[in-house]
């Protein structure tokens, strides 16, 4: 099963997180931007949510289009729409692909425990978004041999 769908809207990465004090009790949680976030791509995810959540293996394809920066010339900023020219620069892969996890839990899948195979690419585009593709992963029939015994 392939299940894809798009996130409009500017890619926002993972925050560190934050901590308070109550009743002399650490407690940490999100940054309300990253709080914000997940909660968007949940919404956006919830149109395309399966009948069951899926089980199993999984791969997870994301492509992150960052807005173009306003310092970039015509021509870079054509390069960048073509996809000759990449960002580099943080904030890193991974942490884009934290909140984009969370916001899909007990939506799409049961936990991102489950997602084995894992394709992240940034770009740069007048249209910021998030491209993701979850594909369920069926067993080899090595695989399916040892789960008989």
């Amino acid at each position: 099963m392939k299940i894809a769908f798009t996130v409009y809207g500017e890619p926002v990465a993972q925050g560190r997180p934050r901590a308070s004090t109550v009743n002399g009790m650490t407690r940490l949680y999100d940054p309300k931007k990253s709080r914000d976030f997940k909660s968007y791509v949940k919404l956006a995810a919830s149109d395309h949510r399966p009948d069951q959540l899926l089980t199993g293996p999984l791969e997870l394809k994301v492509k992150v289009y960052k807005s173009l920066l306003k310092s970039f010339s015509k021509k870079k900023a054509a390069e960048a729409e073509r996809g000759e020219l990449r960002p580099a620069k943080k904030p890193d892969v991974d942490n884009y692909i934290k909140g984009i996890k969370d916001g899909l839990n007990k939506v799409i899948w049961q936990d991102d425990s489950q997602i084995v195979d894992l394709h992240v690419s940034k770009f740069y585009s007048s249209t910021p978004r998030i491209e993701v593709e979850v594909s369920t992963l069926t067993p080899t029939h090595e695989e399916e041999q040892i789960c008989l015994l």
